[in-house]
Protein backbone atom coordinates (compact mmCIF):
# COMPACT_ATOMS: atom_id res chain seq x y z
CA UNK A 1 0.00 0.00 0.00
CA UNK A 2 0.88 3.01 -0.98
CA UNK A 3 0.49 6.48 0.99
CA UNK A 4 -1.72 9.19 -0.69
CA UNK A 5 -0.40 12.40 -1.81
CA UNK A 6 -0.45 14.89 1.06
CA UNK A 7 -3.75 16.96 0.75
CA UNK A 8 -3.90 20.56 2.28
CA UNK A 9 -5.68 20.44 5.43
CA UNK A 10 -7.59 23.43 5.10
CA UNK A 11 -11.42 23.52 5.48
CA UNK A 12 -10.94 20.26 6.88
CA UNK A 13 -11.75 18.97 10.68
CA UNK A 14 -9.25 16.50 11.65
CA UNK A 15 -10.05 13.28 12.50
CA UNK A 16 -8.32 13.73 15.84
CA UNK A 17 -10.80 16.50 17.00
CA UNK A 18 -13.96 14.75 15.48
CA UNK A 19 -12.93 11.40 17.05
CA UNK A 20 -12.40 13.16 20.73
CA UNK A 21 -15.74 15.11 20.05
CA UNK A 22 -17.67 11.37 19.55
CA UNK A 23 -15.71 9.75 22.37
CA UNK A 24 -16.82 13.13 24.23
CA UNK A 25 -20.56 12.88 23.37
CA UNK A 26 -20.71 8.90 23.54
CA UNK A 27 -19.49 8.96 26.71
CA UNK A 28 -22.56 11.12 28.13
CA UNK A 29 -24.75 8.85 26.37
CA UNK A 30 -23.38 5.66 27.73
CA UNK A 31 -23.49 7.33 31.26
CA UNK A 32 -27.28 7.89 30.78
CA UNK A 33 -27.73 4.43 29.63
CA UNK A 34 -25.97 3.08 32.72
CA UNK A 35 -28.23 5.46 35.00
CA UNK A 36 -31.30 4.22 33.09
CA UNK A 37 -30.14 0.40 33.32
CA UNK A 38 -29.92 1.18 37.53
CA UNK A 39 -33.73 2.73 37.32
CA UNK A 40 -35.35 -0.31 35.42
CA UNK A 41 -33.52 -2.94 37.57
CA UNK A 42 -35.15 -1.14 40.69
CA UNK A 43 -38.34 -0.46 39.16
CA UNK A 44 -41.62 -2.63 38.53
CA UNK A 45 -39.62 -3.66 35.12
CA UNK A 46 -37.07 -5.31 36.66
CA UNK A 47 -38.44 -8.57 35.88
CA UNK A 48 -39.49 -7.49 32.35
CA UNK A 49 -35.78 -6.34 32.14
CA UNK A 50 -34.45 -9.52 32.99
CA UNK A 51 -36.58 -11.84 31.53
CA UNK A 52 -35.73 -10.38 27.60
CA UNK A 53 -31.73 -10.38 28.69
CA UNK A 54 -32.08 -13.94 28.73
CA UNK A 55 -34.79 -14.65 26.25
CA UNK A 56 -33.27 -17.10 23.68
CA UNK A 57 -33.11 -15.88 19.69
CA UNK A 58 -31.29 -18.16 17.27
CA UNK A 59 -30.06 -20.34 20.29
CA UNK A 60 -28.06 -17.50 21.77
CA UNK A 61 -30.45 -15.62 25.16
CA UNK A 62 -30.56 -11.91 23.70
CA UNK A 63 -27.23 -11.08 26.12
CA UNK A 64 -25.74 -13.24 24.56
CA UNK A 65 -26.14 -11.22 21.24
CA UNK A 66 -25.74 -8.33 22.56
CA UNK A 67 -22.22 -9.56 24.08
CA UNK A 68 -20.92 -11.96 21.65
CA UNK A 69 -22.32 -9.81 18.41
CA UNK A 70 -22.71 -6.39 18.72
CA UNK A 71 -19.34 -6.29 21.09
CA UNK A 72 -17.88 -7.62 17.97
CA UNK A 73 -18.29 -4.83 16.15
CA UNK A 74 -17.07 -2.69 18.97
CA UNK A 75 -14.17 -4.58 18.95
CA UNK A 76 -13.53 -3.90 15.37
CA UNK A 77 -13.69 -0.04 15.99
CA UNK A 78 -11.16 -0.40 18.91
CA UNK A 79 -9.01 -2.63 16.53
CA UNK A 80 -9.38 0.37 13.97
CA UNK A 81 -8.47 2.59 16.50
CA UNK A 82 -4.93 0.88 17.84
CA UNK A 83 -4.08 -0.46 13.79
CA UNK A 84 -4.45 3.27 12.76
CA UNK A 85 -2.28 4.55 16.08
CA UNK A 86 0.26 2.19 15.29
CA UNK A 87 0.87 2.85 11.72
CA UNK A 88 -0.47 6.39 11.44
CA UNK A 89 -0.88 8.17 15.02
CA UNK A 90 0.52 8.88 18.10
CA UNK A 91 1.70 5.45 18.49
CA UNK A 92 3.66 5.58 15.18
CA UNK A 93 7.01 5.43 17.30
CA UNK A 94 8.96 4.06 19.96
CA UNK A 95 9.39 7.99 21.21
CA UNK A 96 5.95 8.83 20.91
CA UNK A 97 4.85 4.83 22.80
CA UNK A 98 6.95 5.12 25.70
CA UNK A 99 5.36 6.76 28.20
CA UNK A 100 1.47 5.84 27.33
CA UNK A 101 2.75 1.90 27.11
CA UNK A 102 4.21 2.40 30.92
CA UNK A 103 1.85 4.18 32.11
CA UNK A 104 -0.81 1.58 30.78
CA UNK A 105 1.23 -1.85 31.41
CA UNK A 106 1.56 0.08 34.81
CA UNK A 107 -2.47 0.68 35.17
CA UNK A 108 -3.37 -2.88 34.33
CA UNK A 109 -0.80 -4.88 36.80
CA UNK A 110 -1.36 -2.99 39.96
CA UNK A 111 -4.70 -3.36 39.59
CA UNK A 112 -4.23 -6.62 39.29
CA UNK A 113 -2.24 -7.03 41.98
CA UNK A 114 -4.50 -5.31 44.51
CA UNK A 115 -7.42 -7.60 43.27
CA UNK A 116 -5.19 -10.74 44.14
CA UNK A 117 -4.34 -9.07 47.60
CA UNK A 118 -7.31 -8.77 48.48
CA UNK A 119 -9.62 -11.64 46.39
CA UNK A 120 -7.10 -13.66 45.69
CA UNK A 121 -7.01 -15.77 48.85
CA UNK A 122 -9.72 -17.71 47.06
CA UNK A 123 -9.40 -19.58 44.30
CA UNK A 124 -12.63 -19.54 43.05
CA UNK A 125 -12.27 -15.76 43.31
CA UNK A 126 -8.86 -15.31 41.11
CA UNK A 127 -10.11 -15.73 37.70
CA UNK A 128 -11.46 -11.64 37.91
CA UNK A 129 -7.91 -10.19 38.82
CA UNK A 130 -8.61 -8.39 35.25
CA UNK A 131 -11.60 -6.78 35.60
CA UNK A 132 -10.48 -3.53 37.46
CA UNK A 133 -7.41 -3.61 34.87
CA UNK A 134 -9.22 -1.90 31.55
CA UNK A 135 -10.33 1.46 31.21
CA UNK A 136 -13.37 3.10 29.81
CA UNK A 137 -12.16 5.04 26.79
CA UNK A 138 -15.76 6.91 26.33
CA UNK A 139 -16.47 7.53 30.00
CA UNK A 140 -13.36 8.50 31.02
CA UNK A 141 -13.87 11.11 28.02
CA UNK A 142 -17.30 11.98 28.80
CA UNK A 143 -16.28 13.12 32.22
CA UNK A 144 -13.60 15.31 30.67
CA UNK A 145 -16.12 17.15 28.46
CA UNK A 146 -18.12 18.01 31.52
CA UNK A 147 -15.61 19.80 32.73
CA UNK A 148 -14.91 21.76 29.11
CA UNK A 149 -11.70 24.07 29.59
CA UNK A 150 -10.74 22.93 33.18
CA UNK A 151 -9.06 19.92 31.32
CA UNK A 152 -6.51 20.38 29.24
CA UNK A 153 -6.57 19.30 25.50
CA UNK A 154 -3.09 17.46 25.73
CA UNK A 155 -4.54 14.96 28.89
CA UNK A 156 -7.07 14.46 26.59
CA UNK A 157 -5.12 13.10 24.30
CA UNK A 158 -2.68 11.62 26.85
CA UNK A 159 -5.96 9.61 28.02
CA UNK A 160 -7.03 8.64 24.91
CA UNK A 161 -3.81 7.23 23.85
CA UNK A 162 -2.98 5.53 27.30
CA UNK A 163 -6.75 4.19 27.12
CA UNK A 164 -5.97 2.42 23.26
CA UNK A 165 -2.82 0.80 24.81
CA UNK A 166 -5.23 -0.45 27.68
CA UNK A 167 -7.43 -2.22 25.30
CA UNK A 168 -5.01 -3.86 23.71
CA UNK A 169 -3.69 -5.11 26.52
CA UNK A 170 -7.45 -6.32 27.63
CA UNK A 171 -7.48 -7.78 24.04
CA UNK A 172 -4.59 -9.63 24.55
CA UNK A 173 -5.96 -11.00 28.12
CA UNK A 174 -9.49 -11.81 26.89
CA UNK A 175 -7.33 -13.87 24.27
CA UNK A 176 -5.09 -15.71 26.78
CA UNK A 177 -6.69 -16.26 29.77
CA UNK A 178 -10.20 -16.44 29.15
CA UNK A 179 -10.55 -19.22 26.37
CA UNK A 180 -11.92 -22.22 27.76
CA UNK A 181 -12.12 -25.44 25.27
CA UNK A 182 -10.85 -25.04 21.41
CA UNK A 183 -12.22 -26.43 18.66
CA UNK A 184 -9.43 -26.71 16.23
CA UNK A 185 -11.54 -27.50 13.09
CA UNK A 186 -13.32 -24.20 13.67
CA UNK A 187 -9.57 -22.39 14.95
CA UNK A 188 -8.36 -23.79 11.64
CA UNK A 189 -11.26 -22.37 9.27
CA UNK A 190 -11.10 -18.94 11.44
CA UNK A 191 -7.09 -19.24 10.87
CA UNK A 192 -8.06 -19.57 7.25
CA UNK A 193 -10.46 -16.97 6.75
CA UNK A 194 -7.92 -14.21 8.16
CA UNK A 195 -5.31 -15.68 5.99
CA UNK A 196 -7.44 -14.69 3.05
CA UNK A 197 -8.26 -11.82 4.18
CA UNK A 198 -4.57 -10.36 4.68
CA UNK A 199 -4.11 -11.66 1.47
CA UNK A 200 -6.55 -9.38 -0.14
CA UNK A 201 -4.36 -6.87 1.62
CA UNK A 202 -1.58 -7.48 -0.28
CA UNK A 203 -2.73 -8.03 -3.47
CA UNK A 204 -4.73 -4.38 -3.13
CA UNK A 205 -7.74 -4.95 -2.52
CA UNK A 206 -9.67 -1.98 -1.05
CA UNK A 207 -13.57 -3.16 -0.91
CA UNK A 208 -14.75 -2.82 2.27
CA UNK A 209 -18.40 -5.44 1.44
CA UNK A 210 -15.59 -7.96 0.95
CA UNK A 211 -14.06 -7.22 4.26
CA UNK A 212 -16.89 -7.07 5.96
CA UNK A 213 -18.54 -10.81 4.60
CA UNK A 214 -15.32 -12.06 5.44
CA UNK A 215 -15.59 -10.70 9.11
CA UNK A 216 -19.25 -12.20 9.26
CA UNK A 217 -17.47 -15.29 8.42
CA UNK A 218 -14.18 -14.74 11.00
CA UNK A 219 -16.75 -14.27 13.36
CA UNK A 220 -18.72 -17.66 13.34
CA UNK A 221 -16.00 -19.61 12.95
CA UNK A 222 -14.29 -18.08 15.91
CA UNK A 223 -17.36 -18.28 18.13
CA UNK A 224 -17.52 -22.49 17.11
CA UNK A 225 -13.79 -22.24 17.75
CA UNK A 226 -13.82 -21.59 22.07
CA UNK A 227 -12.13 -18.34 21.71
CA UNK A 228 -14.36 -15.22 22.66
CA UNK A 229 -16.29 -14.42 19.30
CA UNK A 230 -14.90 -10.71 19.95
CA UNK A 231 -11.38 -11.37 19.15
CA UNK A 232 -13.26 -11.56 15.72
CA UNK A 233 -13.59 -8.02 15.28
CA UNK A 234 -9.78 -6.85 16.40
CA UNK A 235 -8.44 -9.64 13.97
CA UNK A 236 -10.23 -8.35 11.38
CA UNK A 237 -9.49 -4.92 11.84
CA UNK A 238 -5.73 -5.71 11.75
CA UNK A 239 -6.33 -7.39 8.04
CA UNK A 240 -8.57 -4.21 6.24
CA UNK A 241 -6.16 -1.53 4.47
CA UNK A 242 -4.82 1.33 5.67
CA UNK A 243 -3.85 4.46 3.40
CA UNK A 244 -0.95 6.87 5.31
CA UNK A 245 -1.88 10.28 5.53
CA UNK A 246 0.73 11.88 7.64
CA UNK A 247 0.09 15.32 9.23
CA UNK A 248 -3.08 15.45 7.14
CA UNK A 249 -6.94 14.62 7.10
CA UNK A 250 -7.46 10.33 6.25
CA UNK A 251 -7.62 9.56 2.82
CA UNK A 252 -11.25 9.34 1.01
CA UNK A 253 -9.70 5.66 -0.15
CA UNK A 254 -8.40 4.48 2.68
CA UNK A 255 -10.81 1.48 3.56
CA UNK A 256 -10.13 1.56 7.29
CA UNK A 257 -10.39 5.08 7.45
CA UNK A 258 -13.63 4.63 6.03
CA UNK A 259 -14.96 1.94 8.20
CA UNK A 260 -13.89 3.51 11.39
CA UNK A 261 -15.68 6.75 10.53
CA UNK A 262 -19.00 4.53 9.41
CA UNK A 263 -18.69 2.79 12.38
CA UNK A 264 -18.50 5.76 14.90
CA UNK A 265 -21.93 6.94 15.41
CA UNK A 266 -23.37 3.74 15.78
CA UNK A 267 -20.57 1.90 18.19
CA UNK A 268 -20.75 5.48 20.31
CA UNK A 269 -24.48 6.08 19.94
CA UNK A 270 -26.09 2.41 19.89
CA UNK A 271 -23.92 -0.84 20.63
CA UNK A 272 -21.52 1.28 23.90
CA UNK A 273 -24.87 1.93 25.49
CA UNK A 274 -26.73 -1.11 24.40
CA UNK A 275 -24.36 -2.75 26.18
CA UNK A 276 -24.07 -0.78 29.16
CA UNK A 277 -28.02 -0.73 29.78
CA UNK A 278 -27.77 -4.88 29.21
CA UNK A 279 -24.93 -4.88 31.37
CA UNK A 280 -24.69 -2.30 34.29
CA UNK A 281 -28.60 -3.09 35.84
CA UNK A 282 -28.42 -4.23 39.44
CA UNK A 283 -30.62 -4.91 41.34
CA UNK A 284 -30.02 -3.33 44.98
CA UNK A 285 -33.12 -4.38 46.58
CA UNK A 286 -31.30 -6.56 49.74
CA UNK A 287 -28.01 -4.93 48.59
CA UNK A 288 -26.15 -4.18 52.30
CA UNK A 289 -23.13 -1.21 52.23
CA UNK A 290 -21.26 -4.74 54.07
CA UNK A 291 -21.81 -6.52 50.31
CA UNK A 292 -19.45 -4.40 48.80
CA UNK A 293 -16.54 -5.42 51.58
CA UNK A 294 -16.85 -8.80 50.05
CA UNK A 295 -13.68 -9.96 48.42
CA UNK A 296 -14.88 -9.64 44.54
CA UNK A 297 -16.65 -6.33 44.61
CA UNK A 298 -13.74 -4.83 46.96
CA UNK A 299 -10.81 -6.32 45.11
CA UNK A 300 -12.59 -5.17 41.76
CA UNK A 301 -13.68 -1.34 43.26
CA UNK A 302 -10.34 -1.18 45.17
CA UNK A 303 -8.46 -1.86 41.76
CA UNK A 304 -10.13 0.22 40.10
CA UNK A 305 -9.93 3.42 42.18
CA UNK A 306 -6.29 2.66 44.01
CA UNK A 307 -4.20 0.57 41.62
CA UNK A 308 -5.56 3.06 38.68
CA UNK A 309 -4.24 6.30 39.94
CA UNK A 310 -1.31 4.50 41.96
CA UNK A 311 -0.10 2.85 38.77
CA UNK A 312 -0.59 5.37 35.69
CA UNK A 313 0.72 8.07 38.06
CA UNK A 314 3.35 6.58 39.97
CA UNK A 315 4.55 5.30 35.94
CA UNK A 316 4.72 8.62 34.95
CA UNK A 317 6.06 10.21 37.51
CA UNK A 318 9.04 8.36 37.29
CA UNK A 319 9.61 8.27 33.50
CA UNK A 320 9.71 12.00 33.81
CA UNK A 321 12.14 12.15 36.45
CA UNK A 322 13.82 9.75 35.28
CA UNK A 323 14.15 11.34 31.59
CA UNK A 324 12.81 8.43 29.89
CA UNK A 325 9.65 10.61 28.83
CA UNK A 326 8.46 13.85 28.67
CA UNK A 327 5.99 15.35 30.77
CA UNK A 328 2.06 16.12 28.83
CA UNK A 329 2.70 20.04 27.87
CA UNK A 330 0.39 22.57 29.74
CA UNK A 331 -0.63 20.34 32.46
CA UNK A 332 0.05 20.43 36.17
CA UNK A 333 1.10 17.46 38.35
CA UNK A 334 -2.21 17.84 39.83
CA UNK A 335 -4.15 17.74 36.65
CA UNK A 336 -2.18 14.43 35.47
CA UNK A 337 -3.12 13.07 38.97
CA UNK A 338 -6.52 13.67 38.26
CA UNK A 339 -6.33 12.11 34.97
CA UNK A 340 -5.06 8.78 36.52
CA UNK A 341 -7.52 8.79 38.97
CA UNK A 342 -10.32 9.18 35.82
CA UNK A 343 -8.53 6.20 34.41
CA UNK A 344 -10.23 3.90 36.89
CA UNK A 345 -13.43 4.55 35.18
CA UNK A 346 -13.60 0.65 34.06
CA UNK A 347 -17.03 0.46 33.28
CA UNK A 348 -17.28 -0.99 29.24
CA UNK A 349 -14.58 -3.11 29.49
CA UNK A 350 -14.99 -3.94 32.99
CA UNK A 351 -18.47 -5.13 32.88
CA UNK A 352 -17.51 -7.40 30.13
CA UNK A 353 -14.64 -9.51 31.28
CA UNK A 354 -16.41 -9.29 34.87
CA UNK A 355 -18.94 -11.50 32.26
CA UNK A 356 -16.06 -14.31 31.20
CA UNK A 357 -14.34 -14.42 34.40
CA UNK A 358 -17.08 -16.51 36.31
CA UNK A 359 -19.63 -18.86 35.56
CA UNK A 360 -21.81 -18.39 39.02
CA UNK A 361 -24.55 -15.65 38.39
CA UNK A 362 -23.91 -14.16 41.64
CA UNK A 363 -20.16 -13.78 41.01
CA UNK A 364 -21.11 -12.11 37.66
CA UNK A 365 -23.07 -9.55 39.84
CA UNK A 366 -20.89 -8.62 42.91
CA UNK A 367 -18.40 -8.25 39.68
CA UNK A 368 -20.82 -5.60 38.55
CA UNK A 369 -21.15 -3.95 41.82
CA UNK A 370 -17.64 -3.92 41.81
CA UNK A 371 -17.15 -2.12 38.60
CA UNK A 372 -19.86 0.20 39.47
CA UNK A 373 -19.20 0.92 42.55
CA UNK A 374 -14.98 1.68 41.49
CA UNK A 375 -15.54 3.43 38.43
CA UNK A 376 -17.96 5.65 39.97
CA UNK A 377 -15.73 6.61 42.72
CA UNK A 378 -13.18 7.30 40.25
CA UNK A 379 -15.43 9.41 38.05
CA UNK A 380 -16.76 11.32 40.80
CA UNK A 381 -12.71 11.74 42.57
CA UNK A 382 -11.33 12.41 39.16
CA UNK A 383 -14.22 15.29 38.01
CA UNK A 384 -13.37 16.90 41.42
CA UNK A 385 -9.75 16.93 41.29
CA UNK A 386 -9.85 18.46 37.49
CA UNK A 387 -12.36 21.29 38.38
CA UNK A 388 -10.64 22.69 41.47
CA UNK A 389 -6.67 22.36 40.11
CA UNK A 390 -5.19 25.50 39.57
CA UNK A 391 -4.38 25.92 35.76
CA UNK A 392 -0.96 26.21 34.30
CA UNK A 393 -0.02 29.64 33.75
CA UNK A 394 0.69 29.33 30.41
CA UNK A 395 -1.85 27.11 29.87
CA UNK A 396 -4.49 29.53 27.71
CA UNK A 397 -1.38 29.80 24.63
CA UNK A 398 -0.92 26.19 24.75
CA UNK A 399 -4.50 25.51 24.44
CA UNK A 400 -4.38 27.96 21.10
CA UNK A 401 -1.69 26.51 19.99
CA UNK A 402 -2.50 22.58 20.68
CA UNK A 403 -5.90 23.36 18.95
CA UNK A 404 -4.41 24.82 15.83
CA UNK A 405 -2.52 21.36 15.15
CA UNK A 406 -5.18 19.24 15.69
CA UNK A 407 -7.60 21.51 13.50
CA UNK A 408 -4.97 21.62 10.27
CA UNK A 409 -4.50 17.84 10.92
CA UNK A 410 -1.22 17.61 12.57
CA UNK A 411 -1.03 15.69 15.83
CA UNK A 412 0.41 16.92 18.52
CA UNK A 413 3.24 14.37 19.07
CA UNK A 414 4.64 15.18 22.10
CA UNK A 415 0.58 15.86 23.64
Amino acid sequence: MTASTPRPATGFVSALRKFLESAAAGGIVLMVAAALAMLVANSPLASAYFGALHAYIGGLSLLHWINDGLMAIFFLYVGLEIKRELVDGRLASWDQRRLPVLAAAAGMAVPAAIYLVVAGGEPMFRNGWAIPAATDIAFAIGVLALLGERAPTSLKLFLVTVAIVDDMGAVAIIAFFYTSQIDLVALLAATAILGIMFALNRRGVRSLALYLIFFGLLWFAVLQSGIHATIAGVLAAFAIPIVKTPGHPDAEDSPLHRLEHALDFPVSYLIVPIFGFANAGVALSGIRFSDLLAPVPLGIAAGLFVGKQLGIFAAIWLAVRTGFAAKPRGATWLQIYAVAVICGIGFTMSLFIGGLAFADPLLVEEAKLGTLAGSLAAALAGFLLLRFAPLAGDSAMREDALAREIDSGVDSRDA
